[in-house]
Parts: structure tokens; C-alpha cells; sequence
């Protein structure tokens, strides 16, 4: 908890392994429940529920989302948690199944509360020094960058780390796209359906099935599974399943530093509908300002996404681009309303 409020901005890190024999392992998806808290202690942050399919595993955290994948897994954590630290436990547990890291990215945002941000999250450079001391050397493809807006507070913080089986596979695999959203400022009336009434006797999954409900979140993708979860007094978490594909919101509601994020994963062939998508998430939250990055995006990305957040009143702001060897084309957007 930061001394002004809670961090609603998350870090985002996503790990790549390669293993000899793909098709006929589970791969990281064998990790027991046990392992799997000893990374989470290291990040100090717990599972509050989980769903799975054929593809992947989701797990809601107690500070956002673990997505596990046979040769992938992303974790997605705001507040004050130590994210970098899951790297050495993940790293050795994985060694112990026969894989290799081959890949890494990490994200995030500009922080509200910075100053409250433990080591190594006190400053993207103690994070990317962090990041260079616990990487193996055979990601030799690095780079580091602060895509910069003209809100300052809405800068996008990208590291991205490579081999070179890992560099090429990516450059002849089919292009899917990762959006990730943060919106600040919720509409008042909107954010206070994020919070539960004083004693209801309901359980955190039962609390949040009801606000993806009544919020108009299970719109958004109507073919996903989803887990949800609210939390008392206040905020919520869902992650999405469809097919090998995942979403995941997170929501705080207080006044003064609200905040909600989306996150999602759309083929190169679905990129029509993104529109579609961010038109549903601005309804339901109604932001004041907004960032959206698109990673592997297209050249025409910013425009449709332009295109379906004007008509909400958002403006862009600024737009900032960049090429990441071991991520592909990394597009930053800030939009504000008319107001701000």
C-alpha cells in the first residue's frame, strides 16, 4: 500500500523457453500449485482463483494476473510488488523440466506513486540493471527504451531481451498482437459499481461474477471464459479464456487515483475488431485520460485505434513508435478528453 494510495499501474513480465520436444510436454504448465507459490512469494502476491483450458492455464492474483502456457508465461502485478524477483525461481524451476529461456519482455506504465516502489521497481534503470544481471547470456538481443508522450505521466517503459533461435523463430511466426490499456480518471458513477456493499456475505467469486455483470465487462468478448473476482471493500480482477487467447482486467476504484487496465491478444486475422473491443472497455469505464500499446502492431494499428476511441471524446495526445528485436514493432498512444 503506498502511503497516498494504492498502485493501480502495473509491471508486466513474459518469459519464452525453448525445449526440445514441444508437442509432448506440458512443459511449464507441470509446475505444481507448490512451485508456483514459491514464485509468487518472491513477488509477494497470492492466487485467489483460477480457470484453465487445453491451451493455458489463468490465475488471478491478489495483485492482477499469472498466465502459464507450456513454453510462456506472463505475469502481470500492480501495488508494490517485487514482479523482477519471480525471475531466479522461475528460472531454476524451469531448468529442472528441460527448459531453456529464450525470451523475455517487460512493460509498464509510469507509476502514480513511484516513490513508494520497493527495489529493483525504484527506477527503470535499477529495473533494467536488475534485468541484465538475472538474464543468461544467450539473450543477446536487448534493448531498453522509455517511449515518452507528451503526458509525462503516461510514458510506456519497454525491455526486451533475445536469443538468437528465439529472434528468428519470431520473425517467421504469424503476427499476433498484444494491446495493453491504462485508463485513469474513471467516470464517478461508473467506478462505484466496482465496489461492494458493506457486509453483503458474499464470496470474492461470487461478488465479481456479479460486477462483470452489471458493469457490461462480459460484453466485451462474449465467447470468453471468464474468472472474476472482487475484492472487499473494493476493486476487481477478471481474466478471459478463448481458445489459446487470454484477456484480463483490473480495476481500482478509489476517487483520486482511479485506475483500470485491459489487456488482450488478437491474431493478425481478427485485427477488425479491435475497434469493436476498446469501444466496449471505454463504456464501461469512461476514462478521462488513457494509454494504449500495441505490441507487433501493424503500420494502420494507431489509426483504427484512433478511429474507435474519437468518437468517445478521447484525443490523441501523442504517438510514439519503435522497433524491439525480441518483441517486433512496439506502438505507444496517449488520448485525454475534450476536458482535460
Amino acid at each position: 500500500m503506498a502511503l497516498s494510495g494504492f498502485e493501480g499501474f502495473e509491471k508486466r513480465l513474459e518469459l519464452h523457453f525453448s525445449v526440445e520436444d514441444p508437442i509432448t510436454t506440458l512443459g511449464l504448465r507441470q509446475l505444481d500449485f507448490e512451485s508456483l507459490e514459491e514464485v509468487l512469494d518472491a513477488v509477494q502476491c497470492t492466487v485467489v482463483s483460477a480457470v484453465g483450458n487445453r491451451y493455458f492455464d489463468a490465475y488471478v492474483l491478489s495483485e492482477s494476473s499469472l498466465f502459464v502456457y507450456p513454453t510462456k508465461i506472463i505475469i502481470k502485478t500492480c501495488g508494490t510488488t517485487l514482479l523482477l524477483k519471480s525471475i531466479p525461481p522461475l528460472l531454476t524451476q524451469a531448468a529442472h523440466m528441460g527448459l531453456t529461456l529464450c525470451g523475455c519482455r517487460y512493460t509498464r506504465g509510469s507509476f502514480i506513486f513511484p516513490k513508494a516502489q520497493p527495489f529493483p521497481h525504484t527506477s527503470f534503470r535499477e529495473e533494467v540493471l536488475y534485468l541484465e544481471e538475472s538474464l543468461p547470456g544467450n539473450l543477446c538481443y536487448r534493448k531498453a527504451c522509455v517511449m515518452p508522450s507528451k503526458m509525462s505521466s503516461h510514458s510506456w517503459h519497454v525491455y526486451s531481451a533475445s536469443d538468437e533461435h528465439h529472434h528468428m523463430v519470431l520473425q517467421h511466426m504469424p503476427d499476433v498482437f498484444t494491446i495493453e490499456v491504462c485508463m485513469t480518471e474513471l467516470d464517478r458513477v461508473l467506478a462505484r459499481k466496482f465496489f461492494r456493499r458493506p457486509g453483503d456475505g458474499k464470496s470474492g467469486d461470487t461478488a465479481g461474477k456479479e460486477m462483470t455483470e452489471v458493469t457490461g465487462i462480459g460484453d466485451i468478448n462474449p465467447r470468453a471464459l471468464v474468472c472474476d473476482f472482487a475484492f472487499d471493500p473494493c476493486g476487481y480482477s477478471m481474466n478471459g479464456i478463448d481458445g489459446d487467447h487470454y484477456s484480463t482486467i483490473h480495476v481500482t476504484p478509489e476517487d483520486g487515483y482511479s485506475y483500470a487496465s485491459f489487456e488482450c491478444v488478437i491474431s493478425i486475422d481478427d485485427t477488425g475488431s479491435i475497434g469493436d473491443v476498446l469501444k466496449k472497455v471505454v463504456q464501461v469505464f469512461r476514462p478521462a485520460t488513457m494509454s494504449v500499446s500495441t505490441t507487433s502492431a501493424s503500420q494502420d494499428m494507431w489509426t483504427r485505434i484512433v478511429n474507435a476511441l474519437e468518437p468517445f471524446g478521447l484525443n490523441c495526445r501523442s504517438c510514439a513508435m519503435d522497433e524491439f528485436p525480441a518483441a517486433g514493432s512496439v506502438v505507444f498512444q496517449t488520448f485525454t478528453t475534450r476536458r482535460k
